[in-house]
């Protein structure tokens, strides 16, 4: 039986190197745990790429850093740095970005403010309501106090008098609290007595009695003065003035007319003569001519009476009237 000894021999390893595009890259935050304002934050993104990636920092769409390490430091943090962050990472094969990273930074009571409904004059027996407010994070919790007293006479953002009285004024304070710290506001609050409110209506009526008769003598004379005379029962002025314009001299020329209708006596001579075709109809228009006269003379002194002159007056003029229109046939 023959006997073969084998002999195995080993090559030296060859190393395959694949580039590929960086893979969704992850974030870490330190120091982990909560954030407070004014200490030191590091945020830093890897990924997995080859080549090596490049990375850059984003907050919403606004570029914070590009760096090739991938860390986005904050010296001492502040509260306007909270909200979402990611980070992209790239390289000639392509680039990806990071899930959102929240940033909770936490602070102490800023911005407090006070406030009090109704505003203006708050007369007593009404319903108050002081009111504060701020930005904390986490949320504050509120206690008011009246200056001079260490015990609360409320708690909670707002602090409701229901039946207020005079002796409720005074100068209030609202402390806004949290684990990160705590502020304080003032207030002067102002409560009116009842019987100032019936003063000042007392005051407001008789200001209003005294103005009456005032306002009324007011209006009756200017209706009066913008009456003419006659509306008022003031008798005209029948005073006669010499004319002492242009205009008045024509008013002084006035004529006053009388106009006398005669019926037409038959002339004699023409009694008998009927054109030919002359319809019975045009004769009785033609007997119903009749005539005016019309007489002007100087307006005298007084308008209300007149003078009629005779009809041989040499200034009366004399119209014919037609009534209807003459067919001939």
């Amino acid at each position: 039986m023959a006997e073969y000894e084998l002999m195995w021999s080993k090559s030296e390893g060859t190393w395959i190197d694949v580039e590929h595009a960086p893979k969704p890259p992850s974030v870490s935050v330190s120091p982990s745990g909560e954030i407070v304002e004014g200490s030191s934050v590091t945020l830093t993104c890897s990924s997995d790429a080859n080549p090596a990636a490049s990375y850059s920092w984003y907050r919403g769409n606004q570029t914070l850093s590009e760096e090739q390490n991938g860390l986005l430091h904050f010296t001492s943090i502040s509260y306007k740095d909270r909200g979402n962050y990611y980070c992209q990472s790239k390289n000639h094969h392509g680039q990806t970005n990071s899930t959102l990273q929240y940033l909770d930074v936490q602070y102490a009571p800023k911005l407090l403010s006070v406030s009090v409904s109704p505003s203006g004059l708050i007369i007593e027996g009404h319903s108050v309501n002081l009111t504060c407010s701020s930005d904390a994070n986490p949320a504050a919790s509120y206690s008011w106090y009246r200056e001079g007293e260490d015990t609360p006479e409320a708690s909670g953002q707002t602090f409701t008098i229901t039946d207020s009285r005079s002796e409720h004024s005074g100068m209030y304070y609202c402390e806004a609290q949290n684990r990160r710290g705590r502020l304080n506001s003032t207030l002067h609050l102002v409560i009116e007595p009842v019987k100032q409110k019936l003063v000042a209506v007392g005051i407001l009526l008789a200001v209003l009695l005294l103005a009456a008769p005032l306002c009324a003598f007011l209006l009756i004379r200017k209706w009066r003065t913008s009456k003419p005379p006659s509306q008022l029962g003031e008798e005209p002025d029948n005073t006669e003035r010499l004319p002492s314009t242009h205009s008045e001299q024509q008013q002084g020329d006035l004529q006053y007319a009388s106009i006398h209708f005669v019926r037409p006596r038959t002339d004699p001579i023409y009694s008998n003569t009927t054109a030919a075709g002359t319809s019975r109809q045009t004769q009785q228009e033609e007997a119903d001519v009749e005539y005016a006269a019309v007489n002007f003379r100087q307006a005298s002194s007084s308008p209300k009476h007149f003078h009629q002159e005779p009809l041989e007056d040499p200034s009366a003029l004399y119209s014919t009237v037609k009534k209807g229109s003459t067919n001939f046939m």
